[in-house]
């Protein structure tokens, strides 16, 4: 017998409700995954700013932004709860939390 059916043998077969619950499961991993990059300020290039949105099948998660600035860079995050987030989101961030949700990456 070889070692890779040796490695298997006593093992039970997945049955239909651990398949239900590894879908469960998969349903709320953080699985849609988009980011923007901008230029935050008409003086600055290079596109170093950016917003991500991270969520799963429902629409929830959150979003993420760095703000980079000549001196400092900021990051801000928001929860979103079925593709809807209590704080005001930027245009970015809605952009990135449509395209995560549509499953289209723009960076």
């Amino acid at each position: 017998m070889s070692a890779r059916l040796r490695h298997h043998e006593g093992q039970r077969p997945v049955g239909s409700g651990d398949l239900a619950a590894l879908r469960a499961d998969i349903a709320q991993a953080l699985r849609h995954v988009a980011v923007v990059r901008y230029d935050a300020f008409g003086d600055m290039g290079g596109r170093l700013s950016f917003s991500a949105a991270l969520v799963d099948d429902r629409g929830d998660g959150l979003v993420f932004s760095s703000i980079h600035a000549r001196g400092e860079s900021r990051t801000y995050a928001k929860g979103v709860v079925g593709g809807r987030s209590d704080a005001t989101l930027t245009p970015e961030e809605q952009q990135a939390l449509a395209s995560a949700r549509t499953g289209q990456e723009n960076a």
